[in-house]
């Protein structure tokens, strides 16, 4: 699980990294980048299943468990780098990565934290 310090949970903060409308897609996940941060501070990560994608909490609550702990073990691993220029990211899965198992989810997930400048 993610430390407290690490989760994007203001509804103000999602409202404000989508409105920059940096964002990458690939394989069902699609990645909002916040603006670039000048001091040092935790880059804050959220993570988004919409109700649309799946009726079943269940399957959406599995697709975000997945993606959370790819971000964590990515974190851990010290292959962020290009993540912690931004002072936000929010994941949103699609319907395409409902069926996709853990290695595809991390895969596409350090491929997109590797697209950011």
């Amino acid at each position: 699980m993610l430390k407290k310090q690490f989760r994007l949970k203001n509804k103000k903060a999602f409202a404000a990294t989508y409105r920059i409308k940096n964002s990458f897609h690939k394989s069902g996940i699609t990645l909002f980048a916040g603006i670039k941060k000048e001091k040092e501070s935790f880059t804050k990560v959220g993570f988004v299943v919409s109700k649309k994608t799946h009726k079943r909490a269940v399957r959406r609550n599995r697709l975000k468990r997945l993606m959370r702990e790819a971000y964590r073990l990515l974190l851990k691993a010290e292959k962020t780098e290009n993540a912690q220029n931004y002072l936000s990211l929010i994941f949103i899965g699609g319907e395409k990565a409902l069926d996709k198992n853990f290695q595809e989810i991390q895969d596409i997930i350090a491929n997109l934290i590797g697209r950011l400048k």
